[in-house]
């Protein structure tokens, strides 16, 4: 398949540049894949549409501060922390890359006298940084890494800065190791979360977000891309349960990631707890573990559309977002939901 069979035209408009006012406020688009029928509906209404015979996984996995602003020469500059290398060194993605010269100083937190040297160049924006301070102290002057289609410049940023660190985090976040949110799960809240407890297992796995979740593809022929690697923690005792679960149970999978997780073991079988996922979905993919999908609407041409696409038909797909962006529906991270059973 080619990669531009996933793209579509989206108005600028209709990306979120904040979230709902409520978790729960934001849209809900219910998708069925066997009649092909579209409904619309608040993601409060989640509690009408599940019963007894359902059971979520979600990923636990909490977002860390790793976006930085900082000064070179007077000039404001990002920073976005990819990988920690040692206590005080790190691999970061850097914009503009060309002031992030070899032996550059930035100048990250003054008030605190937080500074960094580039230490290493390499493509793409990639810098190792070596940190005056523990990398712990770092992310403590560290903004959400939002995505950069919410354009949060400076000022922005500071402005938002605690709302964005709250929001653009579950509310069952645990587990420190993603730099972006598993955004479907955004807009549970604690009194949704009870409610479906009352009936519904929920039950716990993480995957650490990392680039491979919204790497761009750079290939036409989209079986040519391959995934980078992400690692998994699926608990022994969860993953018993999971199984026993999904004899009589429809498995609700809460966001892509979660999806990945479930689907790389299943194909994998692996005997430890952790292991890692390098798996690309796309149409043709035989979904073992995965009955029902709470996700966000994603990119254009990005992995996770496809993995939708796959999951539910990629004409279905089209014409569900065709009709998101006709009735005004708030798109990618912060924006609206849809739930394909």
């Amino acid at each position: 398949m080619k990669l531009n069979e996933f793209n579509f035209d989206l108005p600028e408009d209709r990306i979120a540049r904040f979230p709902s006012e409520q978790r729960d406020g934001s849209r809900l688009m219910i998708v069925n894949r066997q009649n092909g029928e579209i409904s619309h509906h608040r993601f409060g209404d989640i509690l009408e549409f599940t019963d007894a015979n359902d059971f979520f996984v979600v990923n636990n996995s909490r977002v860390i501060p790793v976006r930085l602003f900082g000064k070179i020469d007077d000039k404001t500059v990002e920073m976005l922390i990819v990988k920690p290398l040692t206590d005080t060194e790190a691999e970061v993605l850097t914009l503009p890359a060309k002031r992030f010269k070899l032996s550059t100083i930035v100048a990250i937190d003054k008030e605190n006298k937080i500074e960094a040297e580039v230490i290493e160049t390499g493509y793409r924006g990639r810098r190792r940084l070596r940190f005056n301070t523990s990398l712990k102290n770092v992310l403590s002057s560290g903004f959400a890494p939002l995505p950069p289609y919410i354009k949060r410049k400076y000022e922005d940023a500071i402005k938002y800065r605690t709302m964005d660190i709250e929001r653009y985090q579950t509310i069952y976040s645990q587990i420190p190791g993603s730099i972006a949110a598993p955004t479907a799960g955004l807009h549970f809240t604690p009194t949704i979360l009870n409610e479906l407890k009352k009936r519904s297992e929920i039950i716990e796995i993480t995957l650490d977000v990392g680039e491979t979740t919204f790497q761009k593809i750079e290939v036409n022929d989209i079986t040519a891309h391959r995934m980078g690697r992400e690692q998994i923690l699926i608990k022994n005792n969860d993953l018993n349960r999971i199984l026993n679960l999904k004899k009589k149970k429809h498995l609700i999978a809460v966001g892509t990631t979660s999806v990945r997780s479930l689907e790389t073991w299943a194909l994998l079988q692996p005997e430890t707890e952790s292991f890692i996922s390098e798996i690309f979905i796309y149409p043709g993919f035989q979904f073992k573990m995965t009955d029902k999908l709470i996700t966000n609407f994603h990119l254009p041409e990005s992995s996770l559309f496809i993995l939708v696409s796959a999951f539910a038909g990629l004409d279905l797909m089209k014409e569900a977002y065709a009709e998101a962006i006709r009735v005004g529906y708030r798109f990618f991270s912060y924006g609206d939901s849809m739930f394909i059973i």
